[in-house]
């Protein structure tokens, strides 16, 4: 049983933890070792926890133990979500993508939108997002191919 908890300040380095894990098991088969040693990258802790509190952050959580996260900006995009490895394929994005919509929903926002990796478009289009483009974003020297997605909020 999972349940939905807003971001706490303390919660910083458990959504790092994800994050890296998501991007070097997950993200692994869909991009280059080089590309995701650019990507799965925190350079400085404070600052990701700064960003993490700047916007709504919700954590999925097993019991006590967070085991993914995302969030949502004012303008209705979907910046982050990451599942921990070990809990893929459990209905845990399908419960973050719902808590974000319901919040967008409760701002008057009549779209969300995110930029997807490989993997996770399929996921989103599964969801009801669509592909406006695909586009090719710079990490550390590495170029990664990811899409700009949207869904429309009824």
């Amino acid at each position: 049983m999972f349940s939905i908890k807003a971001y706490l300040p303390d919660d910083a380095r458990a959504t790092i933890d994800i994050f890296l894990r998501a991007i070097r098991e997950t993200a692994s088969k869909d991009y280059s070792p080089e590309q995701i040693a650019a990507w799965a990258k925190v350079d400085d802790a404070e600052v990701w926890a700064q960003y993490r509190a700047s916007r709504p952050t919700w954590l999925a959580m097993n019991g006590p133990m967070p085991v993914g996260f995302t969030d949502l900006k004012p303008d209705g995009c979907l910046d982050m979500m990451f599942v921990d490895p070990d809990h893929q394929g459990k209905g845990i994005a399908s419960l973050l993508l719902a808590t974000v919509e319901n919040a967008a929903r409760d701002q008057g926002l009549r779209r969300i939108f995110t930029e997807a990796s490989l993997t996770a478009r399929p996921f989103f289009e599964r969801r009801g997002f669509v592909v406006l483009a695909a586009q090719q974003v710079q990490k550390r020297g590495q170029t990664l191919t990811n899409f700009r997605m949207e869904k429309m909020l009824t």
